[in-house]
């Protein structure tokens, strides 16, 4: 695996997890975890039945089960991207009230192969929520407007996403 900061990276203490110690291509796997995500009071997602997406370089992505998602409160945002790895991806805002997050959330209406278990699971971004937790810890958006990654206390970096990583 490419490290670009080798002296930089974090050694792993008991019970972490280095994200240069996950693999390219990203691997899908499910967890447990209590994940939750907050906007304007209302708690917009909740559930122990996600999937995670582990990438080199970036903090898990968590894409939660659509039987998890208060879906009142979610609506289609303009736009689509594509992943190298999982296809076409479609973006959602959550509104509560008169309070909007605009592209707040993406997901997979057809993913590819090997990633078809994601299929409209929503991944939410950390930054666009007012908070979002797993295991009752609050998360730190992974940086930059692009990448969606859940930064908790027993995952260590450095993480792509700040100033001067994009051609990581």
């Amino acid at each position: 695996m490419f490290d670009p900061h080798p002296e930089k990276r974090a050694v792993p203490g008991p019970g972490q997890e280095s994200v240069w110690d996950y693999p390219r291509p990203p691997r899908l796997e499910p967890t447990d975890r209590h994940l939750k995500v907050v906007f304007a009071d209302m708690v917009i997602a909740e559930t122990r039945q996600a999937l995670r997406i582990l990438e080199t370089s970036h903090p898990p992505s968590y894409y939660i089960p659509p039987a998890d998602l208060r879906r009142e409160f979610l609506e289609r945002a303009a736009g689509r991207s594509i992943c190298e790895f999982k296809g076409q991806a479609a973006y959602w805002s959550i509104r509560v009230g008169e309070r909007l997050s605009p592209a707040a959330a993406w997901s997979y209406a057809a993913p590819w192969a090997p990633y078809e278990a994601l299929k409209d699971h929503l991944c939410f971004y950390a930054g666009r929520a007012d908070a979002c937790f797993v295991d009752g810890e609050q998360v730190i958006p992974q940086e930059g407007d692009f990448y969606g990654g859940w930064r908790t206390a027993d995952i260590v970096g450095p993480f792509k996403g700040g100033p001067g990583t994009r051609g990581w």
